[in-house]
């Protein structure tokens, strides 16, 4: 969340950002409210004094009719003091709606508008692929191989869960093992995290745990969530803790399932592995100081093409426009890969995004760090990437390198943890 005085010292400036980002905040209304708030506060303090003051008196009164009205005047003290905070707690609760609601502040680099807005960066080193035969999507190629069983997966646990079989098992734990490896390479600490977490920690990260418009698989009569991401995992690994200045930046990589209630999704663009309930996804995360989150973003990007440079996976990198940009992120790139077997002649599909989400995570999670011989603490700034999300990359690499013949090539840095050189065809 936004810091409560700089929305008071700043009403303007966050109308316009929440304008910008298409978030309905009411921002004066918000001012108004803190302000009677810190004004009713400011009373209950005074009142507190006088009657404390009252109370030391009491044992000083020269009868019994002067204690009695002292007496008198502390307990309408207190009742004063008692009507103040219940309209206190009223003040509070509708602040903090409108508070909860207010978006991070924005990068002033991000295009302003909607999702066409959002303004393409850079491609990858590999170029989009010329078919001279019919391609085949990955749920064609998927049932010709006996790679995924839909069906299977529906039977379990419902639309949009499924069972990875043969090369696609071993293709998805290749895919973790190449991925993790990178990163570790890259001096992050490798992680499994928890596939379940509390609700304040999702709250603190900026999901809705429950409620209709959630995306959240909730554990009914439990204070406990499926994670959507490692990204709630590995963000409220600190909360309530002070880190030493010297320990960041803090890169962490963890590997955990995602369960997704896609609520709403349809259509081809969902078709297949691209949108559904659970899959697995390898996740950065990083802690840093203010002065270090901006080069950390840009890393976090530059390693996500690196990944997908190696697997030979064109994309593009897309600067995500205000519209389109989840409330705790300050600035977020997409990366798209080409997917061939999509639409009428391919298209590209979001496979990995990376967002800076400044301080306004780590102010709901209390994670703060400590400069030695500095008096006080300061909020730390998070920094989350998807490194892969396993079931989309699968997309990409199905598609991208099925062959003439109806084989599917692996990618070359795949091929050590999968021991073939391709699915189907001579090996």
């Amino acid at each position: 969340m936004l810091d409560k005085r700089f929305i008071l010292e700043n009403a303007e400036i966050v109308q316009r950002n929440c304008d910008n980002r298409g978030v309905k905040a009411d921002v004066a209304r918000f001012v108004d409210l803190e302000s009677q708030r810190r004004k009713l506060q400011a009373e209950s303090e005074e009142l507190s004094r006088l009657a404390n003051e009252v109370s030391k008196s009491i044992g000083k009164a020269k009868d019994d009719a002067e204690r009695d009205a002292r007496k008198d005047e502390g307990r309408r003290l207190r009742e004063m003091k008692e009507k103040i905070a219940e309209h206190m707690e009223r003040l509070a609760a509708e602040a903090s709606l409108i508070l909860n609601s207010m978006p991070n502040l924005t990068h002033a680099d991000s295009p302003i508008g909607g999702e066409d807005a959002s303004k393409e960066l850079r491609r990858g080193k590999t170029d989009v692929r010329p078919f001279s035969f019919p391609v085949q999507d990955h749920v064609a190629l998927a049932e010709q191989h006996n790679l995924i069983d839909f069906e299977g997966g529906a039977r379990v646990a419902g639309h949009g869960f499924y069972f990875l079989k043969n090369e696609a098992a071993m293709l998805e734990l290749a895919l973790q093992q190449f991925t993790m490896s990178f990163l570790v390479g890259e001096g992050f600490t490798p992680m499994i995290t928890p596939d379940l977490a509390r609700g304040d920690v999702l709250k603190g990260v900026g999901f809705i745990p429950r409620g209709p418009e959630t995306q959240i698989y909730s554990v009914e009569n439990q204070d406990l969530n499926l994670v959507a991401t490692a990204e709630i995992t590995l963000g409220g690994l600190y909360a309530g803790e002070v880190i030493d200045a010297e320990k960041l930046p803090i890169k962490l990589c963890g590997v955990s399932h995602c369960f997704r209630t896609e609520a709403g999704a349809a259509g081809r663009a969902s078709r297949g592995l691209y949108r559904v309930h659970q899959f697995t996804k390898v996740e950065m995360f990083a802690f840093t100081t203010p002065g270090q989150s901006d080069d950390m973003h840009n890393y976090f990007r530059d390693l996500e093409c690196e990944i997908f440079d190696a697997l030979g996976i064109p994309y593009r990198v897309l600067d995500i426009a205000t519209g389109d940009l989840g409330g705790p992120a300050y600035r977020k790139f997409d990366l798209e890969a080409w997917m061939p077997g999509r639409g009428t002649s391919g298209e590209f599909g979001e496979v990995t995004s990376t967002s800076n989400c400044t301080d306004y995570q780590s102010r709901r999670l209390d994670i703060r760090y400590k400069v030695k011989g500095e008096k006080g603490t300061q909020l730390v700034h998070t920094l989350n990437g998807t490194a892969v999300a396993i079931s989309r990359a699968i997309i990409a690499i199905l598609e991208n390198y099925q062959q003439p013949d109806g084989s599917i090539l692996i990618p070359e840095a795949l091929r050590k943890w999968m021991g073939k050189d391709r699915i189907g065809g001579q090996d």
